[in-house]
């Protein structure tokens, strides 16, 4: 039992040295979960639109440390989504996610690319639901390059660009909700994310306040990986996301790691200002 747990601590610490492909604003760390029961596909209750949001990104402090816009596009075979954000010290993320919304929710291919000091590593990834091949190239801060392609069995509940949109179309009486996303690089795997809905926050806009469904997103970890993860400090930190409660439900805020090991960012939407960034600084 004892060499297993080693065997197993040392398996961790190799998943936990490479980033993860992740969701329409984030990347977790994340370990393999064997033996999972299947997620649910997630049927469609709100259809997408065409739509340009602006989004702004603060550390912990609360200080701003990249802008950008999450644009989606909708044709006539699938949805688009594209996520940008440009960080101040001159890191680059961008997240691209098409997707079907016939009935229920589906992902066709997902693509993230991370660069920049803002980032343990850099990373290009790119799911591909029709052939079910997974490619992942990384360069860590030692300049170590990699490059996996794995061949997987994709369940129809991917969840990878989806998290936000998935939180839209959940039944927040259900006490929970499993999705399976794809995770890991020299050892590519499904695991498993679990929402759990919250008690009810209030947001405002000036004077007037609005109700805010509160949910929270888990990495689960069974077995003995399970049990050595927090052992190691290697558990995954949740995910918190917040939407306008309303017909048309709308992102808010979302706050969690976006890379492995990294720190807690926190995202919202943000209003464009007259004139350019130079006229303001003048």
């Amino acid at each position: 039992m004892v060499q297993e747990a080693r065997q197993n601590a040392t398996t961790i610490r190799m998943l936990m040295n490479s980033p993860n492909v992740f969701c329409a604003v984030l990347l977790l760390a994340v370990f393999s979960i064997p033996h999972c029961a299947a997620g649910e596909e997630i049927p469609v209750h709100h259809i997408e639109g065409t739509s340009l949001g602006f989004l702004i990104l603060r550390d912990e402090d609360g200080t701003p440390i990249a802008y950008g816009d999450l644009q989606q596009v909708v044709t006539k075979n699938y949805v688009m989504d594209d996520m940008k954000l440009k960080f101040n010290d001159g890191s680059f993320y961008q997240e691209i996610t098409k997707f079907t919304q016939h009935r229920v929710l589906h992902v066709i291919s997902n693509h993230l690319v991370q660069r920049g000091p803002s980032f343990k590593q850099q990373v290009d990834a790119l799911i591909d639901t029709a052939s079910g091949n997974v490619t992942m190239s990384s360069i860590d801060e030692k300049g170590k390059q990699k490059k996996v392609t794995k061949h997987l069995d994709l369940p129809p509940d991917l969840a990878n660009g989806l998290l936000m949109t998935i939180a839209k179309n959940l039944d927040p009486s259900a006490p929970s909700t499993t999705v399976s996303m794809v995770a890991g690089s020299s050892s590519l795997q499904i695991v498993k994310v679990k929402y759990s809905p919250q008690p009810e926050a209030i947001f405002h806009v000036g004077p007037v306040s609005y109700k805010a469904q509160h949910y929270r997103l888990k990495i689960e970890i069974t077995g003995v990986k399970g049990k050595v993860a927090p052992l190691i400090g290697k558990e995954p930190k949740d995910i918190d996301m917040w939407l306008a409660k309303s017909e048309s439900p709308s992102f808010l805020k979302f706050r969690g790691q976006m890379y492995e090991d990294g720190p807690i960012w926190e995202m919202e939407l943000a209003a464009p200002r007259d004139g350019t960034p130079q006229e303001k600084e003048k």
